[in-house]
């Protein structure tokens, strides 16, 4: 058996077993290549080169950042959210999106956004009339916005991965993030006139102005952010960090919702999590290697290349696979084990490793709310106390749309593409 497809196939099952993902790939690699009789020497070598790298330090910056934030920004962007669309019909569904896409530009995780806003906006949603597994469906397909608009952790690990900057990866997504939140925004209005939900009174110029200065300084987190990455005046690591300066100053000085009691708390959960993270990624590079090295990328390649020439036929594949992916695993896992067989047919099809990296990341994202594994959905579903199959069912038409999203930015490369060429 080919060493590269043994290494999947191993690191699959022990997936699938209940063992954590680092532990499963540094399994599998190893094994594989006691297979093969490749040198063991190369593991630690790998794995040093794969976290010696500048921009992965954006990795625990903007995890801590989101930590923090998270602390007491969420009710202020519930509030500007319903003081500017909250009289609309379904607004308070529409404000869920919004506080999502917003909660997004900080966080960066899907799951932080479902847990932060749709543990708050679900049970105001039940409370309104709203059903449970609408509310539910609503708040888990909204939280897929964090994986994808930046900053991205998900993005951070594909563009390390390939050695993709990381800066024109976040400038790429700007745009199909707004396409899915502008989807979803338009099927909560559907559904809303649908069913004749209740509508709000309308809140006077004089209270929109008070909550928007109210929450200001929430707001102006991912305008920093982006802002200063679009143009020029930092790096997207050195974004992380000055996100962290800021969100310490915002939330122990400003709304003062931030203790200092509770920072060892918090880092250590950032730590955590980047340690986490950071382990995958240098297993990832000796994985990586193992499998370039088995031949198995060329292997698939002379395969698909055999079949057909056209590279919206393979881009069609792609998306294929990678929603059955996005379903079974977790999204950074998935691009850490698919990065080495992709890259090669990108390569020889022409296809931007930017535009495809949003590809893949919207991809994996829509399986954050498609089970077995769909972190999102079933965190929404759980605060909801809603069955899991009446949340998907409402959850369906949301997926659908977003799918749709999905192939635009796939065929129409510009989505991605013109904000990045715009800003060299």
């Amino acid at each position: 058996m080919n060493v590269g497809l043994l290494l999947i196939i191993l690191m699959l099952v022990l997936v699938f077993l209940g063992i954590p993902i680092c532990f499963s790939l540094g399994i599998a690699t190893v094994v594989a290549m006691l297979y093969g009789g490749m040198p063991l020497l190369v593991v630690p070598q790998k794995m040093f080169t794969g976290v010696d790298s500048v921009p992965l330090l954006a990795i625990p910056f903007f995890l801590l950042a989101g930590n923090l934030m998270a602390r007491g920004i969420t009710q202020a962007i519930l509030n500007f959210a319903n003081a500017m669309i909250g009289a609309i019909r379904g607004g308070l569904g529409m404000v869920t999106v919004c506080a999502s896409a917003v909660f997004a530009a900080i966080s960066g995780s899907g799951v932080a956004t479902v847990s932060a806003i749709g543990g708050m906006t679900i049970p105001a949603m039940k409370k309104e009339g709203y059903s449970p597994d609408f509310a539910a469906a609503v708040a888990s397909v909204a939280s897929i916005l964090g994986p994808i608009i930046p900053p991205s952790i998900v993005l951070i690990v594909y563009g390390s991965s390939t050695d993709t900057s990381i800066g024109e990866l976040f400038m790429a997504a700007v745009i199909p993030g707004l396409l899915v939140a502008a989807v979803l925004l338009g099927y909560v209005y559907y559904h809303a006139g649908k069913h004749n939900f209740k509508v709000h009174p309308k809140v006077s110029a004089k209270e929109k102005v008070r909550v928007t200065l109210d929450s200001i300084w929430a707001l102006f987190m991912p305008v920093l952010i982006l802002g200063g990455i679009f143009f020029g005046v930092f790096t997207a690591t050195e974004a992380a960090a000055v996100s962290v300066l800021y969100a310490l100053l915002v939330g122990l000085f400003i709304h003062k919702d931030l203790k200092l009691k509770e920072l060892p708390k918090i880092l250590s959960d950032s730590a955590v999590m980047t340690a986490a993270i950071l382990m995958m990624l240098a297993l990832s590079k000796v994985s990586s290697w193992v499998v370039v090295a088995s031949k198995l990328p060329m292997d698939i390649m002379n395969t698909l290349s055999a079949m057909t020439d056209s590279p919206i036929v393979i881009l069609l594949f792609l998306n294929g696979l990678l929603l059955i992916v996005g379903m079974l695993m977790e999204a950074n896992a998935a691009v850490v084990m698919l990065t080495p067989l992709i890259i090669p047919l990108l390569k020889a099809y022409g296809i931007s490793t930017v535009h495809f990296g949003i590809v893949m990341c919207l991809n994996l994202c829509i399986g954050l709310v498609t089970p077995p594994v769909g972190a999102c959905i079933l965190l929404g579903n759980e605060i909801a106390g809603e069955k899991l199959e009446r949340t998907l069912v409402k959850a369906l038409p949301m997926i659908g749309v977003s799918i749709l999203v999905l192939m635009i930015v796939t065929y129409v490369p510009a989505t991605t593409t013109w904000l990045p060429n715009l800003m060299k």
